[in-house]
């Protein structure tokens, strides 16, 4: 979650609750800390905004937001073990990318056959396109519409997109979005085998929708930080089984920048889930992932931690 996108679309899209808001408030903030130029006099203004709508809205929150009780709603239980990982036998993590947000933990090992990269969300700096782009020796796409800063990469192979991934091809306010599909084919890389990543602070649940079952197929692997501030629930179960059924769930990470209670028995709003493609996971059913591994770091190394301890 390294940038002010625009959680699908506009915030006019987000319900006006007062909790949903402290949320928003609460990711912004932490949008303005992190994002590395330009930002600051924007995400003020944007704060303030959503501060003043707090102000005139006295009404409590939802028990459920309040007290955890969706730690006990089978739909959301449903949707957490969905996202549990699984021990893959042939994968060896290696990290891509900045050394604590905007860095991830990907298969190295298994970057050999890889002939595109696909980067979603940037704001103006992509470590993690540029690494995988100089081990895999290929092309990484970069998109973003809102930062339209072009990254620096001086060992990859880099090219920039002033555009947004979306559900269906528009353009709204100026900004041109378009579909994963529509996107690869304009590049010639539809029938290539493709590592992708997207961090589109909740554009991903309407985006991943509109992605066809042969694009899916070609992803080796695809890394997602998921928003809990945008989408149904019914919507995030949708996306995650039509994932599931190309890919295992290879690591799962919680970015301590939105640890939140509310989102049981999720510990954050915000969370980044390696997904390997079935064609080349191994799954070892003797072994069971616990607690976080040993390369993962704070998004935010300033702010407590609350990644899930080892029983």
């Amino acid at each position: 979650m390294k940038r002010p996108y625009p959680f699908g679309v506009g915030l006019n899209n987000v319900a006006a609750r007062s909790n949903e808001f402290t949320a928003m408030g609460r990711m912004l903030w932490w949008k303005v800390v992190t994002t590395r130029r330009h930002w600051i006099v924007a995400g003020a203004i944007v704060i303030s905004t959503i501060l003043g709508a707090i102000a005139c809205n006295h009404s409590p929150a939802p028990k459920s937001r309040q007290t955890g009780d969706a730690a006990a709603n089978p739909a959301r239980q449903a949707y957490f073990q969905m996202l549990q990982p699984v021990a893959l036998s042939n994968c060896d993590f290696q990290r891509f990318g900045e050394a604590h947000d905007g860095g991830y933990l990907m298969c190295g090992n298994l970057l050999g056959g890889v002939q595109a990269v696909y980067s979603y969300g940037i704001s103006g700096y992509d470590g993690w396109g540029c690494d995988v782009s100089t081990t895999a020796k290929v092309t990484v796409h970069e998109y973003d519409c809102f930062n339209t800063t072009e990254p620096e990469c001086l060992k990859g192979a880099p090219k920039f997109h002033a555009e947004c991934v979306g559900d269906k091809k528009e353009t709204v306010d100026g900004r041109v979005f378009d579909t994963v599909a529509n996107q690869l084919f304009k590049n010639g890389d539809a029938s290539k085998r493709i590592v992708m990543k997207m961090d589109v602070e909740g554009a991903e649940w309407d985006s991943f929708l509109a992605v066809p079952d042969n694009v899916f197929q070609k992803i080796d692997q695809l890394l997602v930080e998921f928003h809990e501030i945008k989408g149904t629930q019914e919507q995030k179960q949708r996306v995650v089984q039509k994932l599931r059924q190309f890919f295992e769930v290879g690591h799962i990470h919680y970015n301590n920048g939105t640890c939140s209670a509310g989102y049981e028995p999720f510990p954050s709003f915000a969370y980044e889930v390696l997904f390997v493609n079935k064609r080349l996971a191994v799954v070892d059913p003797a072994r069971r992932v616990v607690g976080p591994h040993q390369l993962d770091a704070p998004n935010l190394p300033s702010e407590p931690d609350c990644q899930p301890k080892a029983p």
